[in-house]
């Protein structure tokens, strides 16, 4: 083991003496995206006209990001706030758990959500009765299990570690591929399974939600109103958004770190902060402003709205079918 039993993290190099300044967009990002996700839950849970799957979903969506910006918050503050960067290296096994299971349960949720929008537009009539709170319930719970047993053996292969090498991390949090470069035992075993996990996760989850979209469009491109074909592709925008803002950095920062030495270390760092720190923060703000019923429902609960505005409508944000004519009648602007 390293002599100090501790791993030391790393805020970003070379910018040490303004890591205070810092750390007030951290902070701000933070307090944003604990809000943003909060606000969303509570509105779901409040709302009985939010008890429709779409919602449901999303609200997984809100508590993965929650618990994924509570995981990283306390190093990540602690060293930009308070130069605090000392982690045992239990705590960093137990961090590195939470962030890589959540990862990977935020990528089945999106999942579940192509699959949602694909059930919506393909199957409005059975939309209901194919989505099912049981159902849904089910495939949730097989998800996270997944996410969860799948990461289960990285903490304990770890810990079997002997770590006589630098004990700097480069992250200001754990990372799998990251810890286990410090080992000076045989991690070849670590460097594969990582990179099946990666396959296996985020790699067939996404390529099934790109399956899920070609047979959105199929559909889509078959309906011979194009105001209905619009108004059926604009039900995805916001799941299309959350979809890139999660896989664009998951996908790209293994790929750094196991394939790009060559490749500039303040570009790893900068790809690894986007990763975790911005579908947490982004998500929130994309659904609030793409959809309409639930941004009305946030405003009416903590904005007083006039008695006379009431919104009424048909469609993906309420009750399935995405293909259908809807309406919005409210006095709020």
């Amino acid at each position: 083991m390293c002599n100090s039993g501790l791993f030391l993290l790393t805020g970003i190099p070379g910018l040490e003496d303004v890591h205070l300044w810092i750390s007030i967009p951290f902070c701000l990002m933070y307090v944003i995206s604990i809000l943003g996700n909060s606000v969303i839950l509570f509105i779901i849970k409040t709302d009985p006209s939010l008890h429709e799957p779409m919602y449901i979903f999303l609200s997984m969506l809100a508590i993965t990001d929650l618990a994924l910006s509570i995981a990283t918050m306390p190093t990540t503050l602690g060293i930009f706030l308070f130069n605090s960067r000392e982690i045992s290296l239990d705590a960093c096994f137990a961090q590195l758990f939470f962030i890589h299971s959540l990862t990977k349960i935020e990528s089945s949720v999106l999942l579940l959500m192509a699959f949602d929008r694909f059930i919506a537009i393909r199957d409005p009539l059975r939309y209901a009765s194919i989505l099912t709170l049981p159902r849904i319930a089910k495939m949730g719970l097989v998800f996270v299990l997944r996410g969860v047993a799948v990461i289960l053996p990285l903490p304990f292969l770890l810990k079997q570690f002997r770590y006589c090498r630098a004990n700097i991390l480069s992250h200001s949090y754990c990372l799998h591929q990251d810890v286990m470069k410090m080992a000076c035992s045989d991690i070849r075993f670590n460097y594969l399974y990582g990179l099946f996990l990666t396959f296996f996760t985020v790699g067939l989850d996404s390529v099934l939600i790109f399956l899920s979209y070609v047979m959105i469009f199929k559909t889509v491109l078959s309906i011979t109103s194009h105001v209905q074909c619009f108004r059926a592709l604009n039900t995805c925008v916001s799941h299309l958004c959350a979809v890139l803002l999660f896989y664009t950095p998951e996908i790209g920062l293994p790929v750094i770190h196991r394939f790009g030495n060559s490749s500039s270390h303040l570009l790893q760092i900068l790809l690894s902060y986007i990763a975790l720190l911005v579908p947490p923060l982004m998500n929130p703000i994309v659904y609030c402003v793409k959809t309409k019923h639930l941004r009305a429902r946030i405003i009416r609960a903590f904005i007083n709205s006039s008695p006379g505005s009431s919104i009424g409508y048909m469609g993906d944000e309420k009750h399935g079918p995405p293909i259908l004519s809807w309406t919005f009648t409210s006095e709020m602007t």
